[in-house]
């Protein structure tokens, strides 16, 4: 029992739900970048790779950030600063992540290793980032954009302009809605003298800036399928993850408290109708060549 608890605290820890933004679209990278599915064995070690390096980046995020949470009112009931974790043990989840993350691409190809430390280097910069440069928005898109990239090079071995784009799109995305999650520390983020685009240029530019990067992903997606020769359901998917955006700064721009459901759950919607879609599009295809 006591380990279960243990075990809990750690998921609830690296928020292991907010995978949902990661995932679908790695797996969505892998079905492209197949043409069609992909392995078990590819898809299982993408899988495994993602959890190591998602689990990895949180906890380091949690240790580097443990004094601003405990100052912070929205923050300061996190595992680490209640005492519920050890820091220690934060660590130790760190270092195992990052060693399931490299095992994982070492299973996956050669290349898929090789670009691993950069991936290390990414995800342990971004909780750095808000000290220095209001560009940490970017960094963190960049850092969730490793989930497509890397499952792209797991299934090609190499990388082409499609796993550019693709992943360029999903790091706007990330900043897009990261700019919004923003908006509720702006005053403590002022007054502790860190950075994010919201405390630099003011709310209103913030959004707007947020909005030009949602509209930028949804034409990268829309040049992934040109290039890809992708089918009608994955540009339906594409049409209701815009709708599910338009509704995200809709709600936003009314009311602000919304913040946590516009962040997760129509992000979450976004990511899962792009996937499924893409999914949907590779099945159509493969029914009707049968």
């Amino acid at each position: 029992m006591v380990m279960l608890n243990r075990i809990k605290n750690y998921m609830e820890m690296i928020k292991v739900e907010h995978t949902v933004f990661a995932l679908p679209f790695a797996l969505t990278s892998a079905l492209i970048a197949a043409n069609g599915f992909p392995s078990l064995y590819q898809t299982f070690w993408i899988i495994v790779a993602l959890f190591g390096a998602r689990t990895a980046a949180m906890s380091l995020n949690r240790l580097i950030d443990a004094e601003i949470d405990a100052k912070n009112p929205r923050t300061a009931n996190r595992h680490i600063p209640r005492g519920v974790v050890k820091k220690t043990e934060v660590l130790v989840l760190a270092i195992v992540g990052f060693a399931l993350m490299i095992y994982g691409a070492y299973k996956l190809n050669s290349l898929a290793l090789k670009l691993s430390p950069i991936a290390v280097a990414v995800l342990t910069l971004y909780s750095f980032t808000k000290r220095f440069t209001w560009l940490c928005h970017i960094v963190l898109g960049v850092a969730i954009a490793l989930a497509p990239f890397g499952a792209w090079v797991a299934i090609k071995g190499s990388v082409s302009l499609s796993a550019f784009l693709l992943s360029i799109s999903v790091g706007l995305w990330v900043a897009g809605f990261d700019i919004i999650y923003a908006l509720q520390d702006v005053e403590f983020d002022r007054k502790e003298g860190l950075y994010s685009i919201p405390a630099v240029l003011g709310e209103k530019r913030a959004l707007f800036l947020s909005k030009v990067f949602h509209i930028l992903t949804l034409f990268g997606l829309i040049w992934v399928g040109i290039i890809e020769n992708l089918g009608f359901w994955y540009y339906l998917g594409l049409a209701i993850s815009a709708l599910f955006m338009l509704r995200e700064h809709r709600i936003i721009s009314k009311d602000k408290t919304k913040i946590n459901y516009a962040f997760f759950n129509l992000n979450g919607y976004i990511s899962l109708s792009i996937f499924l879609f893409t999914l949907l599009n590779y099945l159509w295809n493969m029914i009707w060549s049968s």
